[in-house]
């Protein structure tokens, strides 16, 4: 009791958690790793640095193009490009029925404040859809971006150069904003990089962008230090890329190693599923909006591909293989003891907006590692959705019958 009253006297709380994460469009894992770049080396000693991939199943499904705005769109919607619908960096035509990480925030009953600090508008009125009634007319709270498009202030330099200057503007605003408005989620996109790599290619003036680009992190992860030192606020801070390269650092977009290796750096503590080797840029919205304390309708974070790399985990690494007239489901335990719930869906009335019908078809231990789905005793389709369900995450995966 006195303990009780003692905190209640001192007005305790707890601190107001908020994050911010960084693309630095097109740098290979390798790069990071060869080049000194103390911002993200500092970040990463407060929590962890790994590889991750992009690109979805080699040859599967879910394949996806290794281009910007798709990356982009796998981070926002923690989906590959079979759900959300962008294949490219034109002619966009985003699912908005599968929610990005913005839009969850905007969907709480807190009123999470959002920020977008990017030198294309595309980010936020195409890819995130702000203002549209399919995206419930989200609306972002803090927005400096469009400066590619203020030609009198920055005027095309040769080589791209003038690119630089677009990424100093929005990395001084996203800085500045959260130093005196802390948005609760933010997204910095900076761009400097892929374009040194497409003119350019590997070498001095590429590898200086990425020195550049990280003085420029160092801006705003200074301000995330300012606001834990003089307010009662905890932060995540998530750095990464969109896709990887071609050999050559020329290009991007197809399926070679390069191109799909790609990384991460975080100042939280991560579980097993980052240090096992086996995350992908799909996780990183499942970790923000577990740190956030986001509340995600079921059916909504059953079409997530990702799962957190923060915080308890039970499974992962799911996989779906046809034994005969049956498919094995088969996944990596990490809690053995866990519960672990097999449902089974034969339609994705969800892509068009509707709500598939779910048939849980067993309960077993994670321990097992498998569990056989007798596909005679489910509805005849040729495609099927199946989700395994654990205490402290899920994993999901398609299997089509060709």
């Amino acid at each position: 009791m006195l303990a009780i009253l003692f905190f209640a006297v001192s007005g305790v709380q707890a601190k107001e958690k908020k994050a911010v994460y960084i693309i630095i469009d097109g740098v290979p894992a390798d790069m990071i790793e060869r080049l000194d770049l103390p911002a993200i080396k500092e970040i990463a000693s407060e929590g962890a640095y790994s590889r991750i991939y992009v690109g979805g199943t080699k040859g599967g499904y879910d394949e996806t193009p290794t281009i910007s705005a798709v990356g982009y769109t796998d981070l926002l919607t923690s989906t590959w490009v079979n759900k959300h619908n962008v294949w490219g960096n034109s002619n966009l035509h985003p699912n908005y029925n599968y929610w990005t990480v913005f839009r969850i925030a905007k969907e709480q009953k807190k009123d999470f404040k959002t920020g977008i600090f990017s030198s294309w508008t595309d980010n936020r009125t195409v890819l995130l859809g702000e203002g549209k009634p399919e995206t419930g007319n989200l609306k972002i709270d803090y927005v400096r971006d469009g400066y590619d498009l203020d030609t009198l202030t920055y005027p095309k330099k040769p080589n791209g150069l003038h690119i630089l200057d677009l990424d100093e503007r929005v990395s001084d605003e996203a800085a500045k904003c959260i130093r005196e408005d802390a948005p609760d989620l933010s997204w910095v996109y900076l761009w400097y990089t892929d374009d040194a790599g497409h003119v350019y290619g590997n070498g001095d003036v590429f590898d200086e962008s990425v020195v550049k680009a990280d003085r420029q992190i160092g801006k705003v992860w200074d301000a995330v230090k300012y606001r834990e030192a003089n307010f009662n606020e905890e932060w995540m801070i998530v750095v990464t890329t969109d896709h990887g390269r071609t050999d050559d650092g020329f290009h991007h977009g197809g399926q070679s190693d390069r191109e799909r290796v790609t990384w991460v750096a975080t100042n939280r503590k991560v579980n097993e599923r980052l240090l096992g080797g086996s995350s992908s840029i799909l996780d990183i919205a499942p970790s923000i909006s577990r740190f956030l304390g986001f509340k995600i309708p079921r059916d909504i974070l059953w079409e997530q591909d990702g799962m957190p790399f923060i915080g308890k985990v039970d499974i992962m690494d799911m996989r779906v293989v046809p034994v005969g007239n049956n498919v094995d489901l088969r996944w990596k335990s990490v809690n053995g003891k866990a519960r672990v719930n097999v449902w089974a869906a034969t339609g994705n009335n969800f892509k068009e907006g509707g709500k598939d019908i779910w048939i849980k078809v067993g309960t077993v231990r994670s321990g097992t590692g498998a569990f056989t789905v007798d596909l005679s005793k489910l509805p005849d389709s040729k495609f099927y959705k199946f989700v395994l369900e654990a205490p402290h995450n899920h994993l999901n995966r398609w299997y089509v019958i060709k």
